[in-house]
């Protein structure tokens, strides 16, 4: 299959071969959109509109935070607060119903701007993986060759693929995906086992052997939860 601009991102993507791609595909998203809100992007009108409008999530407001620039942020949140203020809060209507101000705040509480930006990109991406997995028998040995699928990327992965892969060859899809996540948790469960083995008094002293299992817990959670 010839590379093309919707190819090229998603064989960088996958050619490292380390963790769960779709993960990586997630942070490669969620990294050049926290980048591209605290930069030039939070001065443009119609990108400060829809922030003021959508705010961000907890994760997104921690990843801003670790940036350099807070100035930017403290930016955003004064604009986004004043609009909660104008928008609903102190917006007067006589029509309003008794919960109408609980219901757009609650529309405020589960939207962010960033998460939004990640789920446009995810979906378009996702497709041109299986646009690749249909058509190219090359990057199907590469998904293969993957360390591993998380189970909430197997979710979606075989879930969209019902209606967005060829069915031709959606069978072997899910069966990879399958293979994948079953990999994973083949090499968790000796990590985690051998991480707990090691707090047996047999196991102690200053030659004991902990292998990979040092930051088991640590790769399990990010499995479990692709955080």
């Amino acid at each position: 299959m010839r590379e093309s601009i919707l190819t090229i991102p998603i064989n960088e993507i996958f050619e490292p071969q380390s963790g769960c791609p779709i993960c990586r595909m997630r942070d490669m998203l969620e990294d050049r959109a926290v980048e591209y809100i605290m930069g030039a992007a939070m001065m443009e009108p119609d990108v400060r509109i829809e922030t003021n409008r959508q705010g961000f999530c907890k994760t997104h407001f921690d990843k801003m935070l670790l940036q350099k620039n807070r100035l930017s942020l403290a930016l955003l949140l004064q604009s986004h607060l004043m609009e909660l203020d104008k928008s609903i809060f102190s917006k007067k209507s006589m029509f309003e119903g008794i919960n109408a101000k609980q219901k757009k705040i609650s529309t405020v509480n589960r939207d962010c701007f960033i998460c939004s930006k990640i789920e446009w990109g995810m979906s378009r991406l996702v497709q041109t993986v299986f646009d690749m997995f249909a058509q190219s028998r090359e990057f199907r040995e590469l998904f293969l060759r993957q360390e591993f699928l998380c189970p909430n990327h197997y979710d979606m992965l075989v879930f969209e693929s019902g209606h967005s892969l060829d069915k031709k060859y959606r069978a072997q899809f899910v069966k990879d995906c399958s293979e994948l996540v079953k990999k994973g948790l083949v090499s968790l469960i000796e990590d985690v086992t051998r991480y707990c083995n090691m707090y047996d008094y047999r196991n102690s002293g200053k030659d004991a052997d902990w292998g990979n299992s040092k930051d088991a817990i640590e790769r399990a959670v990010k499995f479990l939860t692709t955080r």
